[in-house]
């Protein structure tokens, strides 16, 4: 899809190419780069499979994909229905309108006929929604005594940075070395880039030193440094089965991989509605800050969440453990 989007946008720019030169070629292949690099790459890999998914469907079912009429974006929605997750079925139809975007050509996804039938869908078909278990300290502290102390084990306990860090996984694995400060009390950790932060502003936040030497995310971190050798670049590696640490960044992928690995031999066991999954390092940080009665300001300054609704679903969550609203009942 990001190719298709790019010759459509070629048209947009074709100006640049209307007097044959090779300055003007190289200042138009200049702007269709950038246009490539607009949206982060996960975001471009999931919205060409969502585009790929639906243009499919559209010319196997005799409809016209671009541009897509109300009707058939409510008729491909309907085929899907008790298929899909209803967040599968939303983003798909954010992927459809941004490939009509892109091409300039209108669609409204608001139109009643696409809205109700989405409702309808949702009413009928979907349960409760999946989301990430989130993890407690505890339940931390069992994931890191797992780790052994060979690079593979100094790596997974470092890699639990993202619970003291509310990281997310791509925001985890995108920190090179060069990203670090380390003081006596802390680290001082710039986020280059985040999903909230597409023009890469970035953000700096601070990780204090643990109290006990086993659990210390700043500690951790230091040690596979050192032990992998590591001075530059990106800070997480692959560990191979031989125990080398291979060049190149380690991916997302393998992210959700090590923690479920370790979570299997902790003992630590998620449900088919809250699994373990990276996200729940993030979500963790969350509630466990609010059980210890920390402001709200402060978890938003630290996770930088934009929206402070998003950030109370996990408050919520984090008052069902205790009861909040029968507490003074006196049952």
């Amino acid at each position: 899809m990001a190719d298709d989007l790019v010759a459509r946008q070629r048209g947009s720019v074709g100006e640049l190419a209307a007097t044959p030169s090779a300055k003007r070629e190289r200042a138009l292949e200049l702007v269709l780069s950038y246009i490539g690099q607009a949206d982060a790459a996960s975001t471009r890999r999931v919205y060409a499979s969502d585009w790929r998914h639906f243009n499919g469907w559209a010319l196997e079912a005799g409809f016209e994909p671009l541009p897509a009429a109300p009707a058939t974006l409510a008729a491909y929605l309907a085929s899907q229905a008790g298929l899909y997750a209803i967040a599968t079925m939303r983003r798909r139809l954010a992927a459809i309108a941004r490939v009509h975007r892109e091409a300039e050509h209108a669609l409204d996804t608001k139109a009643a006929l696409i809205r109700n039938t989405l409702s309808g869908i949702a009413r009928e078909h979907v349960g409760p929604q999946r989301q990430a278990a989130g993890l407690t300290t505890a339940e931390v502290r069992r994931l890191v005594a797992t780790c052994d102390s060979g690079l593979a084990g100094r790596r997974d306990r470092a890699l639990l940075l993202g619970y003291a860090g509310a990281l997310r996984r791509s925001e985890l694995v995108g920190v090179d070395v060069e990203h670090c400060r380390f003081h006596a009390d802390a680290l001082e950790l710039l986020i280059p880039r985040s999903k909230t932060d597409q023009d890469g502003d970035g953000a700096r936040i601070s990780i204090g030193r643990g109290k006990v030497a086993e659990t210390c995310p700043v500690r951790a971190l230091e040690e596979w440094l050192r032990a992998a050798e590591i001075r530059y670049g990106p800070m997480f590696h692959r560990v191979t089965q031989h125990g080398t640490v291979e060049p190149g960044r380690l991916s997302t992928k393998a992210v959700q991989l090590i923690l479920r690995k370790r979570a299997a031999l902790a003992g630590v066991a998620g449900t088919r509605l809250e699994p373990i999954t990276p996200h729940g390092l993030r979500a963790g940080f969350v509630t466990q800050s609010y059980l210890a009665s920390v402001r709200d300001e402060e978890i938003m300054d630290h996770t930088r969440h934009k929206d402070i609704a998003t950030m109370r679903r996990y408050v919520r969550r984090a008052k069902l453990t205790k009861g909040v609203a029968t507490a003074k009942l006196s049952l």
